[in-house]
């Protein structure tokens, strides 16, 4: 919920006016109240068609490169010693989504107010996301917000150029497998019916192969309605077990066992995840927000249940190490380096390595599967192209040789 305040700081003296989310309107005062803030006024205010639009769009509304660029920039122009209200209006003449310039302009209106940075940047999670809001309130507290934004650029630079390496390597396999579907329906519901039509007209033996190739091309001309059933039927049930906790846990379990994609993932995420966690720990945000914030950017319940565990390990006083070290999702390597670098103080910088290390095996791997997948997918489409033709060719060979 969106809610407007006045208030007069207890600090100042000054009167503050802004805009800030919260659950309801107790935890909004409880908040400001935490502030430092003696409230005059705080009411609801109804989402505005800016933030409707904003936050309804479909994706994410702003490119991964113009939101990099954005970063830089603002970190610069911070450097610089311009103020962060006139750097967001000299950055907001300058970005070309239309989105994204509106979302600044009124950012640029909620800074004037008096509304923290942190704040009005959370009135548009489409564009700026949890670990965004809570490194940049880091910065704001410890007055670092020039050197968070550096790292956050570096962050979404480096984690959009893993997650391009996977979609390239998986692209691939995906975009001929529908060209092998699309060839292998229209062979069998077009080409092939009319061909051994007119071939068994001729009369003679029909060999075995050709009667399984006939028995498919007749169920997708006659039944076609069963197959569009049947895909439309998977389609829900994929749905309903991804809306369960258990079924989605045990669909992520199966996306991180399939053969060699499996393993390409799972790195993926390891990269991701302690990409995350160096930077969110160099911002200096709590070690359990920044765990919470790691599961949640991991998009996956096996590791984001691994993650929940170390969380209460630190709670009761253990080690983040020990619980990692029991789950087969984070290789030796990964524990062990952990377990030094909270040994000897240098817990940051550990994870960073282990996330260089795991995107250059990205990397590497996304590599040599786009080289070792084309051929094999070549030769899968020519074998079933194949066995179809050859079906088609056998009545010809039985009828040459009735001849």
């Amino acid at each position: 919920m969106l809610f407007l305040y006045k208030g007069i700081d207890a600090k100042t003296g000054k009167e503050i006016k802004g805009r800030m989310n919260a659950i309801n309107q107790e935890a909004a005062a409880v908040e400001l109240k935490g502030r430092g803030l003696y409230l005059t006024e705080l009411k609801e205010q109804k989402a505005s068609a800016l933030y409707i639009d904003l936050n309804v769009t479909i994706g994410k509304p702003v490119k991964n490169k113009d939101f990099v660029i954005f970063c830089r920039q603002l970190a610069t122009l911070i450097k610089s010693g311009t103020p962060i209200v006139d750097s967001i209006r000299i950055l907001s003449d300058h970005v070309s989504a239309k989105p994204f310039k509106l979302a600044l302009n009124d950012i640029y209106d909620d800074l004037r107010s008096g509304t923290a940075f942190s704040d009005a940047c959370a009135r548009f999670p489409k564009i700026f996301d949890k670990i965004f809001i809570n490194m940049v309130r880091s910065g704001e507290t410890s007055g670092d917000l020039e050197n968070v934004l550096e790292r956050m650029a570096t962050f979404y630079e480096k984690d959009h150029k893993v997650k391009e390496k996977v979609k390239s390597a998986l692209m691939y396999p995906l975009v001929v497998s529908i060209v092998a579907v699309v060839v292998v329906v229209i062979l069998l519901t077009k080409v092939l019916p009319s061909l051994l039509n007119n071939l068994t007209s001729l009369g003679g033996e029909i060999p075995t192969p050709t009667k399984i190739v006939m028995a498919v091309s007749d169920f997708l001309v006659l039944q076609w309605y069963l197959v569009i059933f049947i895909i439309f039927a998977m389609m829900i049930t994929f749905i309903a077990i991804n809306k369960n906790p258990q079924g989605r846990f045990w669909l992520h379990m199966v996306k991180l066992k399939i053969p060699v994609f499996g393993m390409l993932i799972q790195k993926t995420l390891i990269a991701r995840v302690m990409r995350t966690m160096s930077s969110m720990f160099k911002s200096s945000v709590p070690v359990l927000q920044t765990l919470t914030m790691s599961a949640e950017i991991a998009n996956n319940d096996v590791i984001a249940k691994v993650l929940n565990e170390a969380k209460d390990s630190l709670r009761s006083g253990e080690s983040l190490s020990a619980p990692l070290d029991k789950s087969w999702i984070f290789p030796k390597m990964v524990t062990h380096m952990i377990k030094v670098g909270e040994e000897s103080g240098q817990l940051d910088t550990m994870l960073e390595k282990i996330a260089d290390f795991y995107e250059d095996e990205v990397e590497q791997m996304a590599s040599r599967l786009s080289t070792i997948i084309e051929p094999i997918m070549i030769a899968i489409l020519g074998v079933i192209v194949g066995t179809i033709v050859l079906a088609a060719m056998l009545p010809m060979f039985e009828i040459y040789n009735q001849i």
